[in-house]
This record gives structure tokens, sequence and C-alpha cells, in this order.
């Protein structure tokens, strides 16, 4: 009995671990991802010619973010096919420190008066390369965290690893607002946009590094790998058929699978980046709102999304994961896009209403993610597990990414304030789409290999 207690505690132990150091991992990830939005966003103009028409200059400050994300479906499919080859734990340290670099360069870029329309391509390369090991950290510690905490908890874990998103707007805004604090921010020549903006760069990369460390010395690899290299290693046909995770990945049940989170996340990607990086564009570069407003009013937001999506996750353990995410969507489609439009229509006169009604929009709409990691984790094997969240995670994002080219092409139709609310209608249809489509997966156990149906008498053993 004692030895059953201990091992008990240890497997507590080692989830609380994993869970922390993938919460960590997101965090850092996020931080990097944010910095072109909040820290970079008021000095575009370092990197950039002068008097751009506002729909180029709200162009270019898109691409700069999204660039790393279309990077990342690069690193999900070299880190997810190392993370199922050669464990979680040595590709999430590798994939870190690879974005730390990234981003330390990124820190030490010089600008347009300096070298030209090569300032902005620099930055652009380098995003692109940080996207890559961006790709790369949650695609193998995710999955790691998932396969070591209880089934019953995978809900809350899943929120709180999630949470890391919005904890890191607000760090990253308070870090930012703080330098700009002592760092007097005005036009090209002033020292935020010289220099300072670099500050939160290299405090980016700092935590990287940082986490390397952490995560070499508290991270422990998942059981549930190791256990099948060593069936693996005892069974050679195995060995041989598990040779490529990513070709295993896209046949048979695997590859349904795969398609019908590709689905799901289109809409949670294109639901993301109408709110979260349309929305701070539009209001700040095309209808002037001050961006320190602006840049407030978001920090306030996003602290409340920390709960919301430790929320959104737990809610998902409670009532399962199909009808919150189907309820998710349609909550987008019907009640956010009318939220939505008032946040733009009533922005110019009345900016503190409406970022009370972005807030409630952000709470509605983006609480979905609280339940992405458990769901992804849940619809793949262990052997194509890491490559099956990465890619599914990542892939998704790709069209999505190209919002700014969307709306541009929307603003032939309609006023260029309003394109977002499009996306964020398609994003709300598609969730609903792919959340339909697939089964329920609150209950899978891992061990059982063959798919996501459930054995309850084992379940409840």
């Amino acid at each position: 009995m004692s030895k059953a207690k201990n091992n008990k505690a240890t497997d507590n132990q080692k989830a609380k671990s994993s869970l922390w150091a993938a919460f960590l991992g997101f965090f850092v990830d996020m931080f990097d991802v944010y910095l072109p939005i909040v820290a970079l966003g008021p000095a575009m103009v370092y990197f950039q010619p002068k008097d751009l028409p506002a729909t180029v200059t709200v162009t270019i400050y898109y691409v700069v973010f999204a660039i790393s994300l279309i990077g990342r479906p690069l690193g999900a499919a070299i880190f997810g096919h190392y993370a199922d080859k050669i464990g979680r734990k040595k590709t999430t340290l590798i994939s870190i420190a690879g974005f730390g670099v990234g981003t330390l360069l990124i820190g030490l870029l010089p600008g347009y008066e300096q070298i030209g329309i090569w300032a902005i391509v620099l930055l652009i390369l380098l995003r692109f390369v940080d996207g890559i090991f961006l790709g790369g950290e949650y695609t193998a510690a995710s999955p790691l965290a998932m396969e070591n905490s209880p089934h019953e908890k995978r809900g809350l874990y899943s929120g709180i690893i999630l949470a890391g998103f919005p904890a890191a707007y607000v760090s990253i805004s308070l870090v930012t607002a703080t330098v700009m604090f002592f760092v007097p921010i005005g036009d090209a020549s002033s020292p935020y946009v010289m220099w300072g903006w670099r500050i939160p760069f290299f405090i980016g990369a700092l935590l990287a590094f940082a986490y390397v460390i952490y995560f070499s010395k508290h991270a422990s690899e998942s059981d549930l790998w190791l256990e099948g290299q060593n069936e693996n290693a005892d069974n050679k046909v195995n060995a041989a058929k598990e040779a490529s995770p990513l070709k295993e990945l896209f046949k048979g049940e695997s590859g349904r699978n795969f398609l019908q989170v590709f689905v799901l996340m289109s809409g949670i990607w294109f639901t993301f980046n109408s709110i979260a990086s349309a929305l701070p564009g539009i209001l700040t570069n095309y209808l002037k709102i001050s961006g320190t407003t602006v840049t407030s009013g978001l920090l306030i937001i996003n602290v409340i999304l920390i709960f919301t999506y430790i929320l959104g996750g737990m809610i998902s353990q409670k009532v399962g994961r199909k009808p919150f995410l189907v309820t998710m969507g349609l909550i987008t489609t019907v009640i956010g896009t009318v939220l939505y439009f008032n946040v733009i229509r009533l922005a110019v006169d009345n900016i503190v209403l409406a970022l009370t009604i972005a807030g409630i929009m952000q709470v509605l709409c983006m609480s979905v993610w609280g339940a992405v990691t458990a769901y992804i984790t849940e619809r793949f094997k262990t052997g194509v597990r890491a490559s099956g969240f990465g890619l599914g995670y990542s892939l998704a994002v790709i069209i999505p990414s190209c919002y700014s080219f969307i709306m541009l092409g929307l603003a032939n139709f309609m006023p260029y304030q309003y394109t977002p609310v499009v996306l964020l209608g398609v994003g709300g249809i598609l969730t609903v789409i792919g959340a339909a489509w697939g089964p329920e997966t609150r209950d899978v156990l891992f061990h059982e290999e063959g798919s996501t149906s459930i054995d309850q008498k084992k379940l409840h053993a």
C-alpha cells in the first residue's frame, strides 16, 4: 500500500511539474509572439519609410505579426516528428533555445535609416524563423503535459496551459508600459522608437533562455512515449511501422482525425486573428485611437481572460468537449459579430464603452481556447500525438494568418474597419462545423491506442 501511495504521489508530482512547464513554455512562447503587436507596434516607423498610406502601414504591421504564425506549421512538422521520435523533452529544449536566439537577434536589428528596405525584410525573415522554433515548443511540451495528467483533470490542465496566452499579453503590456514611462515615445526620432522597443525583446530572449534551464531540471519525459519506445525496441515490425510519425499521421483514422481538427482550428484561428490581431491595428492605426488607451483596455481584458480560459477548460471537462466547442462557435457567430460591429461603430465617439463591449466579446469568443490543448491531444494516439497536435494546431493558422490581405479584398465591398467582423463570423461557423464533425473525447484513455473510443469499464474501474 505504501508503495502504491508513493507511486501515486510521484505521478501527481510529475503531472504538476509537466503542467507548469507547459504553462511557462506557452507563456514564453506567447510573450515572443505578442512582441510585434505590443512592444514594436508603436515603433514600426523605425523599420519602414515615412508617410506610407494608412492601409499599407496597417498591412505591414499585420504581416510582421502573422509571419511567425505562418512559420509555425513548418516548425510543428519538424519538431513534431522529432518529439514523436526522440522525445517530448529534448525537442522542447531545442525549440525554446532557438526562438530565444531569434528574438535576441530581432532586438539587435538596425532600422530603415541605416539599411533601407532591408530593415523590414530582415525583421520579417527573423520573425518567420522565430515562428518555426515557436511551433516546436507547444508541439512537444503540451502533449507531454497532457500525457502526464490525470484524465479527469485534462480540461483544467488544458485551461491552465492556455492561460499562458493572455498572461503573456498582460506581462508584455506591463513591461512595455514601464519602458514607455521611462523612455519617451513620440515621433520617429523619439528614444522609444530609436532604441526603447528593444528592451522587451531582450527580456523575451532572457525568458526563453531561463525557461530552457527550468525545463531541463523540472520536466520529466512522458511515460507513455517511453513505453512506446520500449515496445518498438522489442518489436522491429512496430519500429519500422512507426519510423515516420508524419507519414502515419496522414493515413487512415489519424488522417481523418487530422482533417477534422484542421477545420475546427481554422475556425478558432480566424476568431483569434479577427479579435487579437486585427482589432488593435484597426483601433490604433486606422481609427487613430490613442495607443496607450487601447493597450490599457486590452490589458484589463486579458487579465480577465486568464481566468476565463481556465474556466473554459473546466466547463469542457464538465459538459464534454464537443458540446462546449459547438456552443462557443455558435456564440461567436451570432453574438460575437454583433458585439464586434458595435465596438468599431462606437470606438471614435465613446472608446470606454467600445472597449467594454470588446471585453465582453473577447470573453465570449476567446474562452474556447481553454479546451484546445486537451481536445487536440485526445484526437491522436501516442505515436503521432505530438505531430498531430503541432500540425493540427499550427497548419490551420496559415489561411487565417492572411487576414490582412483578406481584409484588403473585403474592403472593395464594405468599409475597411468592419472587415474583421466577417472574419469573426467565418471563424464561428468553421468552429461549429469542425466540432460537430468530431466525436466526444473527454473520457478518452490515452493508453487505448486503437482510436478515440472509450472503454467505460476501464474508465470507472
